[in-house]
């Protein structure tokens, strides 16, 4: 009986304690948000720099969620940076007399090569309103220094280096570790160039694979250069030496180079920024933080008369699939419904229709198109594309009266692949494991894993893939106003950079979301206006109780970091059916 009752006050005080400790994280976890939550103006004095250290991701739109910036490793609040209101904010500065300059304190920085062109334009024009911006790293990582290159002055830690090496495309091949595993993937596509599951089947790239990554990653590559070339004062085949022989690795190479202007520390950086702002040494500097500025108010200036007309800016990022989806995946009945609320709404003239994808379903990306061509009968549509608007990311935005896009976006890949493995192998002779079924028609297990397809099921299979690419072609042919057999030359899955896409036809411009907004209000011939995005975010407490489902998912990610994205995959293809209008590999270019 003492036993009992030992082991009862033991298990009593265990679950007492437990208690007590989550009872304390869940009141810093709401404090952390309160805190985020706060919206106290912010006072911006004179001679003030806006700090800008970019060290976190960077996602189209900001995210609002209770959970969606909590860092549950460090029970702390880590925002993601919402491109949306970074850009925001620097319009913002370029019209405040009190933000005389920016400090950009690189050295990594968490965004495709896209979106940084897009922020160092933006950059480029609070520079064109006549004043400086100055750009610090104690390293640099290679879209960092592009982002840092367009600065007036490029400042390098002592041992510090830049990694400015090129762009690297390298992609893994599975084929031998399936064949070991007796797995046979049953590929079947349509077009030499939609390259999907090669890492199945092949030990290396295909030709034609090779061709487009090489093409692509070089336009890319070649706008890098343009644009630092330019920043820097240099040739392009000088910024291409440098990166051959690698005269970044350490900072004295890099300031021979001419790839910055000087060698400093930390502390003499702040030296220079006084210099400028013609302060006197021992007075101290205004930095602004990002976080600080979004609560300081509008200048006069921009102050917006008041009126109803209003631009939507719809955002789409993630795999495409059926359902709702999420903040980092493209639902399609929350897209299509978000199209369909603005379409309806008549306060708003036009829309824009922010696109960051690789595609997934095509019947989640048709449901998704049939929004957009019944938006666009009413009102203008413009597409923009973000770092990626490929496969099923193209085919939803092929019906907007324009399409604009960085030279760097990775779009295209107008082609459709289906992938049913034959796993019978594997499941007798590696695990042992046999399977028998019986069935009352000839298709009733058409799909299944634990057999090979019979010449009939592909053929069905092969009838849909076709069919499909056929709808996609047609579509993009309507909405670009091209003939079928030049899509089709297009296409086969090919992918594209933003440079190529637009000298073939399959975007209009080049621009980023800025500037999809202000074509937008000049086909709705706006020229007062204000913006609403979608899809509306939900009120707090809404969103709180949901949130709750994606928290072991948000721990996940925060343990995994840079892995995540292959636990996500697998979360996404459990989440798609059907034939797929998808990219054949995430691309990832350093």
């Amino acid at each position: 009986m003492k036993q009992f009752f030992k082991f009862m006050f033991a298990s009593m005080l265990g679950f007492f304690l437990t208690f007590v400790i989550l009872l304390f994280v869940m009141i810093g976890v709401f404090a952390s948000l309160a805190s985020l939550s706060r919206r106290d103006v912010f006072e911006v004095h004179e001679k003030s720099v806006l700090h800008l250290k970019l060290d976190r991701e960077i996602i189209d739109r900001e995210p609002r969620g209770p959970f969606e910036s909590f860092h549950w490793m460090s029970f702390s609040p880590q925002r993601a940076i919402g491109l949306n209101n970074l850009l925001k904010n620097l319009e913002k500065a370029m019209a405040d007399d009190h933000i005389e300059g920016i400090f950009l304190d690189l050295s990594f920085l968490n965004a495709g090569w896209a979106t940084t062109d897009e922020i160092r334009k933006a950059i480029r024009d609070f520079q064109d309103a006549g004043k400086f911006v100055v750009s610090y790293g104690e390293t640099y990582m290679q879209n960092a220094y592009y982002l840092g290159s367009v600065a007036d002055e490029v400042y390098l830690h002592p041992e510090g280096l830049i990694a400015f090496r090129g762009i690297n495309s390298e992609l893994l091949f599975i084929k031998n570790m399936l064949d070991r595993l007796g797995i046979d993937p049953q590929l079947i596509r349509h077009g030499e160039y939609k390259s999907a599951g090669e890492p199945l089947f092949r030990e290396d790239m295909s030709p034609e694979n090779r061709e487009q990554i090489l093409s692509y990653t070089a336009a890319i590559w070649n706008n890098v250069m343009g644009d630092v070339g330019k920043s820097r004062g240099l040739g392009i085949d000088q910024v291409n030496q440098v990166a051959d022989q690698l005269l970044t690795r350490n900072a004295s190479l890099a300031l021979e180079s001419e790839m910055i202007d000087g060698i400093a520390h930390r502390d003499e950086i702040l030296d220079v920024l006084r210099n400028k702002l013609g302060l006197e040494p021992e007075n101290d500097i205004q930095l602004v933080s990002l976080a600080q500025y979004n609560r300081a108010p509008r200048p006069k200036s921009m102050e917006t008369p008041r009126t109803r007309d209003r631009i939507a800016v719809i955002y789409g990022s993630g795999t495409i699939v059926q359902g709702s989806g999420s903040n980092r995946i493209i639902g399609s009945d929350r897209i299509a419904g978000a199209i369909r609320e603005a379409r309806k709404d008549e306060t708003v003239k036009a829309i824009v229709f922010r696109i960051n994808s690789p595609g997934g379903s095509a019947l989640a990306s048709d449901v998704i198109l049939r929004e957009v061509r019944l938006a666009a009968e009413e009102k203008p549509v413009i597409a923009s594309m973000g770092d990626l608007a490929a496969s099923g990311g193209y085919y939803i935005a092929c019906a907007a009266h324009r399409i604009l896009a960085s030279p760097s976006t990775i779009t295209g890949s107008i082609g459709v692949f289906g992938l049913i493995p034959n796993m019978q192998d594997f499941f007798n002779e590696k695990l042992g494991i046999t399977f028998d079924n019986v069935k009352t028609n000839q298709f009733a297990d058409l799909g299944s894993i634990s057999r090979p397809m019979t010449p009939a099921e592909r053929r069905i299979i092969e009838e849909s893939i076709e069919e499909i690419y056929d709808t996609f072609i047609n579509h993009v042919a309507e909405g670009r106003e091209l003939p079928v057999s030049e899509v089709d030359k297009l296409g086969r899955g090919r992918v594209w950079s933003g440079a190529e896409a637009r000298q073939n036809g399959l975007i209009d411009d080049f621009g980023g979301l800025q500037k999809a907004i202000e074509v937008a209000a000049e086909l709705a011939e706006l020229e007062v206006y204000r913006i609403r995005e979608y899809p509306i975010r939900k009120d707090f407490f809404t969103q709180l109780m949901e949130d709750f489902g994606g928290i072991s998912e948000r721990m996940v990610e925060q343990k995994l970091g840079s892995s995540y994205r292959y636990y996500r995959q697998l979360e996404e293809l459990r989440q798609m059916t059907g034939i797929l209008t998808r990219l054949p590999y995430d691309i990832i270019m350093e």
